[in-house]
């Protein structure tokens, strides 16, 4: 959990068009914008390098100060990113009160993989669940929840139900929120029965060009004979 608030400084800057966040992105620079906790939206860049790792070490909550003045708590609303490079290229802050819970959406990461009997079998383990709605005090939301599935078994199922939130983090999705499955792995015997089928498949294919041939054959000789006839 976040029990500290990490600083970014960042400059104002006005609302230019795409033409502009492009020249700011080639200048090292991230456009983004920051708005609610009653304030006016003001949009800004920020240092890439600088943005970067504060969002990496701040948890939740970013003090924000736009142009050195008084800083302002806020958690990163949205971020969106260059789909090849993965660069972050426009940010949306969100102004928060450190003393009122906020809804956010937070990782879920399943742990005990590896010694999950059913996966030790071969089953085939599927997360149908990546992201949880949460609500929390901006300084209690989690970087992400785990959940350990060290004793699944093939067949078993687990759901939010079965899941243990963090103190002072409430879970908002339906209990009844499939997280992850362990299906049985593939039997040898279906493979073997789809091997049958596609070479049975191929001989009735091959039968047939065989006869194709033996009736065209057959015609020619009959052709021949009737011309030596004549």
């Amino acid at each position: 959990m976040a029990d500290a608030t990490t600083k970014l400084a960042v400059s104002s800057r006005a609302a230019e068009g795409s033409r502009a966040a492009r020249r700011l992105r080639r200048s090292g620079r991230v456009p983004g914008i920051v708005y609610g906790g009653g304030g006016e939206s003001v949009s800004f860049d920020a240092d890439a390098r600088e943005l970067r790792l504060a969002l990496a070490s701040s948890g939740a909550v970013l003090d924000l100060s736009v142009d050195g003045e008084k800083a302002t708590p806020v958690v990163l609303k949205e971020a969106q990113r260059d789909p090849v490079r993965g660069e972050t290229v426009h940010v949306d802050l969100l102004r928060v009160r450190l003393d009122e819970a906020i809804h956010a959406v937070v990782p879920l990461e399943l742990t005990g993989v590896e010694e999950a009997p059913g996966v030790k079998e071969g089953g085939v383990l599927e997360q149908i669940t990546r992201e949880l709605n949460v609500q929390a005090l901006p300084t209690a939301i989690p970087e992400s929840i785990s959940q350990d599935i060290g004793e699944m078994q093939i067949g078993d199922t687990i759901a939010l139900s079965a899941l243990s939130a963090p103190e002072g983090v409430t879970l908002l999705d339906d209990p009844e929120t499939v997280l992850a499955t362990l299906s049985p792995p593939r039997l040898q015997t279906e493979v073997e029965e789809e091997i049958e089928a596609e070479t049975e498949l191929v001989g009735e294919g091959e039968g047939e060009g065989a006869e194709q041939v033996q009736d065209a054959e057959g015609a020619g000789s009959e052709g021949a004979s009737s011309s030596g006839g004549e």
